[in-house]
């Protein structure tokens, strides 16, 4: 978590894991949002009337499988009584570019890679919004879900931000 003062703290959180995280090289986004959405179609199935799922998805943005906005559309297609689910993209860049964090535009995206996942991300909803801006984080109301070129600080805050309103309705 941050400390307040532009570090790290270590802080241990339980939650269920219901995907490993492996690395191989390649970036096949659209095999990861289709297990994705099997896995949120079978939660929400058993689940229909809980919070809807968060997907926190974190990346380098090149995918190497393919474009990946029929997936994430299926993604944001899946949903609870009370609403769909929220699908934010976490993009880390090797670009030398500024970082934009939770933009209501695509105007200040640098390339199509961030450009598209933004489009894939859902708009905070007030109480994420509320929970950035508890942690320092500025957030504009009609905000998305997204970072580009996060550094650890941001992405830390992004995992924050992400679980974090749960606890707030």
């Amino acid at each position: 978590m941050p400390d307040g003062a532009g570090g790290l703290v270590e802080q241990t959180v339980r939650f269920p894991i219901w995907v490993d995280p492996t690395s191989n090289g390649g970036t096949p986004m659209c095999q990861a949002f289709s297990l994705a959405q099997r896995l949120l179609a079978e939660w929400t199935a058993t689940h229909p009337h809980s919070f809807p799922p968060t997907v926190l998805h974190l990346t380098d943005g090149e995918s190497t499988d393919g474009d990946p906005t029929e997936h994430a559309r299926q993604i944001l297609g899946t949903g609870t009584s009370d609403g769909a689910t929220l699908l934010f993209n976490c993009h880390v860049s090797s670009k030398h570019a500024m970082k934009v964090a939770y933009p209501n535009d695509e105007s200040r995206l640098p390339d199509e890679y961030a450009r598209s996942l933004f489009r894939c991300s859902s708009r905070l909803p007030e109480s994420f919004r509320q929970a950035a801006v508890s942690m320092g984080v500025a957030v504009e109301e009609g905000a998305y879900g997204f970072v580009f070129n996060g550094d650890p600080v941001s992405v830390a805050q992004f995992f924050e931000i992400g679980t974090r309103p749960a606890n707030l309705r």
